[in-house]
């Protein structure tokens, strides 16, 4: 099955409520992400899956970007679990990560 994300489905994913400026910020984000057709069919499963490792998804506010982060309070385990799977996720579909430094912060530049 092909599932083509339009900028509203995925603010809706991602929890946004759309409005006149979360519309422009997708747009901005998906226009400057290398092939984000390429592995943004995937991103409501890995949002699933970053739940569990209690981490999510969000639109960056300083850049055009996606990040995937985990909550501040995450313990040991949680965060070695939440690496991997981000990891993995970026290995599996060939994704250029960007790590904020000395945080659990990664930016989705795009298919590599």
């Amino acid at each position: 099955m092909h599932l083509d994300l339009t900028p509203e489905a995925l603010l809706t994913q991602l929890g946004y409520t759309k409005s006149e400026q979360t519309l422009k910020q997708i747009n901005a984000i998906i226009k400057n992400t290398k092939d984000f057709e390429k592995f943004s069919p995937h991103i409501p499963s890995f949002i699933d899956a970053l739940a569990v490792e209690k981490g999510y998804i969000a639109m960056s506010n300083s850049e055009d970007h996606l990040k995937i982060k985990c909550e501040e309070d995450i313990g040991a385990d949680n965060l070695s679990a939440f690496t991997d799977l981000v990891k993995h996720w970026a290995n599996k579909y060939k994704l250029e990560l960007k790590q904020v430094p000395n945080k659990n912060t990664y930016y989705i530049i795009g298919h590599i």
